[in-house]
C-alpha cells in the first residue's frame, strides 16, 4: 500500500487499467477452456484491483 500511496493519481488510473485487462484476459482463457495457468493469479489481480481502488478514494475524500 505504501507504494501505491506514493504514486499519483495518473499512474494509479493506468495501473487499475492495466490490472482490468489483464483480469479479463485470464478471466476469458479460463472460459473458452484454454487450460490457462494464471487462473491463481485472479485473486491476487482481484485484490490489487481493490487496494488501487482504495487509494483513488481515499484521495478523492481530501
Amino acid at each position: 500500500m505504501q507504494k501505491l500511496r506514493k504514486k499519483n493519481i495518473d499512474q494509479l488510473k493506468i495501473d487499475l487499467m492495466n490490472m482490468l485487462r489483464e483480469k479479463f484476459t485470464i478471466n476469458f482463457q479460463k472460459k473458452s477452456s484454454k487450460s490457462s495457468k494464471e487462473t491463481h493469479l485472479l485473486k491476487k489481480i482481484r485484490c490489487n484491483i481493490a487496494r488501487i481502488k482504495t487509494v483513488l478514494t481515499e484521495r478523492k475524500g481530501r
